[in-house]
């Protein structure tokens, strides 16, 4: 996929064992791990196994929404049950993360900070609607 990253322009910033296979990619730093671009940037980092991927997204996460492929059920299962996201996704886009897909209007508050503004309240999708505020968390599992 590499190629096809480079031909849209697309920066490719990498650990160690990623820029040993794709040499055209650039050493990554710790802060890119965080950062959400505003830019056509891709940090891969490489990992062990399912334990060290989902530590990695416990330490680096913005629990808005991430995803994992995947044609094992059993560790889909777990990826959905261990990452603490306002959406989870196996096999499917992260685009589809907006409330227009989920069928609640165009646009749809996500906070995953400590600060909630309502009490008793933390993290997850909510919005506000005429009937109130209520609370909802998505997973999407896809099955081609």
């Amino acid at each position: 996929m590499a190629p096809l990253y480079a031909a849209k322009g697309v920066e490719l910033r990498g650990c160690p064992a990623t820029c040993a296979l794709l040499p055209d990619a650039v050493a990554a730093t710790e802060e890119d791990w965080s950062t959400e671009y505003l830019a056509p940037i891709l940090s891969i980092r490489v990992v062990a196994d399912m334990d060290a991927a989902i530590e990695h997204i416990i330490t680096y996460s913005s629990q808005h929404t991430d995803a994992m492929v995947s044609e094992d059920y059993t560790r889909a299962r777990r990826f959905i049950a261990e990452v603490d996201s306002s959406s989870v996704m196996i096999n499917a886009s992260t685009r589809f993360a907006d409330g227009f897909e989920y069928g609640l209007g165009a646009e749809i508050g996500i906070h995953r900070q400590d600060s909630c503004p309502w009490p008793g309240w933390s993290g997850r999708a909510y919005q506000r609607e005429v009937r109130g505020l209520w609370r909802r968390s998505y997973s999407s599992v896809s099955r081609r």
